[in-house]
């Protein structure tokens, strides 16, 4: 089973879900993970309550939503993988540097314990600002996999950068077999 995480960048949100369909489309078994915001949230992109059904039907699953919810993800309820799409700069930054405090982070560091591969779909302002350090720190750490990203409007944001959501099933592929999808910057 493959656990699908989703943070709050919810202009990549209909990109992660084109991914999430994808994947159980092709049999793979989903248990979805929301960050508490994205599960709470409504915004001009849609609302949280249309987000957990499109993704409950999608699944098959409930929905985990809390840090008690997805403590168990490492020992007692292994993952083959976890993805992480999107993931927004402060989720890759709690990860970098350890801290705890979501679903989100909470399913990655409880995954990341028991020595399985983490993919992460980065969608972030920050990226090659506040977030590089981070960047660069989840690269040398062993087991952890970077979907492809590109700047996404180098004028107007010349510090973001977005995964390429339509590399991430070849990601988890190369992932498995434990090595990083080639080129990680389009």
């Amino acid at each position: 089973m493959i656990g699908f995480a989703m943070c709050g960048s919810y202009c990549t949100h209909r990109l992660a879900l084109e991914q999430m369909k994808a994947l159980c489309e092709s049999g793979q078994e989903l248990l979805p993970i929301f960050s508490e915001n994205v599960y709470t949230t409504d915004t001009h992109f849609g609302s949280s309550e249309a987000l957990k059904e499109r993704v409950t039907q999608l699944c098959h699953k409930p929905i985990i939503h809390t840090i008690v919810e997805a403590e168990p993800l490492g020992p007692r309820t292994p993952l083959d993988l976890l993805v992480i799409c999107p993931c927004t700069g402060n989720t890759l930054a709690k990860i970098a540097m350890g801290i705890t405090d979501t679903a989100v982070t909470m399913a990655a560091k409880a995954h990341l314990r028991s020595n399985r591969p983490l993919v992460i779909a980065l969608a972030s302002n920050d990226a090659l600002s506040a977030n590089l350090k981070n960047i660069g720190l989840l690269l040398t750490r062993k087991g952890v996999f970077f979907v492809p990203m590109t700047q996404d409007d180098p004028d107007k944001k010349p510090h973001s950068l977005v995964a390429d959501f339509s590399l991430l099933r070849a990601t988890i592929a190369a992932a498995k077999e434990g090595r990083q999808y080639q080129k990680i910057f389009l």
